[in-house]
């Protein structure tokens, strides 16, 4: 009898204890070819994922990170095929790699001197993503599902080795420049010169280019001010450059919780990126004075007379995506109308035939 009366004790202490459920746990890869010295990557380890764990608390669900940034798993730009292959369930994918199967996402590359509020610029194609089809259908063919956090890259301006106030400046001059921003040059009298940020510093040093067209805070980093002091805000616009994305097959199979929770995240990055971009702005800026560097405002005049000088060359994209069975002018259309409806004033109306 005694010894029922024990056991029944031990039993009503231990069933008045508090009752802690075991977490489910999801193992999560995040993949990104840059390191996390590049802001859009530091900014997933410092707020996306402590964002995502946050939204999870008290869902029962955990996730359970890797992490695999600067060439640990992906290149920089074969953070699609990362995740295609299975290797990561959630990355940064940079469209601004992929001109052909994420075309649409690449409209404000075709579309220079537009406004330089990187924000508003994110916003503007988050938004398109969610009112045109053809653009979530984009990134759902590659098994992708964009979870928005847009990261783009500041109002690109140009350093040279000699001071630009017009575009006779600039007849002959060999001009570095990244990707589909070589086509910013066309019928300027300069000559596109192709590269990147890791290659324009000796090619200035060494002759085989005398400028280039770069944003601030990648300028400020590879000290470009030093073989190219003269810094001309020519103001080409901020850039949409990519967003954050889980594999979509994956997503899919995922709670409501889990969901929801990324979701989240991305809204948080997105925030967060763009307040601490302002930041490192100024910064560059800074960098610039300290080393000397001459920095000059372009005049407006000029500005508008490079745009209208340019081809079409919004137009000429369009026409491409819409003879691949893309909705290409559907999308310059809503882009245009959304930066007028924001009231940007535009050097040019790219939308206009």
């Amino acid at each position: 009898m005694q010894s029922m009366t024990f056991t029944a004790v031990a039993l009503m202490t231990l069933l008045a204890l508090p009752f802690k459920a075991h977490a489910e746990s999801v193992d999560v890869t995040v993949v990104a070819g840059h390191p996390p010295v590049f802001l859009w990557v530091k900014t997933m380890s410092e707020t996306f994922i402590p964002a995502v764990d946050m939204a999870l608390e008290g869902s029962g669900t955990e996730i359970d990170w890797t992490e695999a940034y600067g060439g640990t798993l992906a290149k920089v730009g074969g953070e699609l095929e990362a995740m295609e292959d299975g290797l990561a369930q959630v990355g940064i994918v940079s469209s601004l790699f992929e001109p052909s199967l994420l075309s649409l996402q690449n409209i404000t590359y075709v579309t220079p001197f537009g406004p330089s509020d990187v924000k508003l610029v994110l916003e503007t194609v988050d938004a398109m993503t969610n009112e045109i089809p053809g653009m979530r259908k984009m990134w759902e063919d590659l098994d992708l599902e964009y979870l928005g956090g847009g990261f783009g890259l500041e109002d690109y301006l140009l350093m040279t080795k000699f001071p630009v106030k017009s575009l006779d400046d600039l007849k002959g001059r060999k001009i570095n420049a990244p990707g589909a921003a070589v086509n910013w040059l066309k019928d300027t009298g300069a000559v596109g010169v192709s590269g990147n940020l890791t290659t324009y510093y000796n090619d200035i040093k060494s002759g085989v280019a005398e400028g280039v067209i770069v944003f601030p805070t990648a300028a400020a980093a590879a000290k470009l001010h030093e073989v190219a002091p003269y810094v001309t805000k020519v103001h080409f616009g901020a850039q949409y450059a990519g967003g954050i994305v889980a594999k979509k097959s994956w997503y899919d199979e995922q709670s409501p919780d889990v969901q929801a929770a990324l979701q989240a995240g991305a809204h948080a990055f997105a925030r967060s990126y763009e307040a601490n971009l302002t930041l490192r702005v100024t910064k560059a800026f800074s960098d610039f004075e300290a080393g000397n560097a001459h920095v000059t405002e372009f005049p407006e005049d000029v500005r508008r007379e490079w745009a209208n000088k340019l081809p079409n060359l919004a137009q000429d994209w369009a026409a491409e995506q819409d003879a691949k069975g893309l909705e290409g002018t559907r999308v310059l259309e809503a882009y245009v109308t959304h930066l007028k409806d924001a009231g940007v004033h535009l050097p040019r109306d790219w939308s206009a035939k």
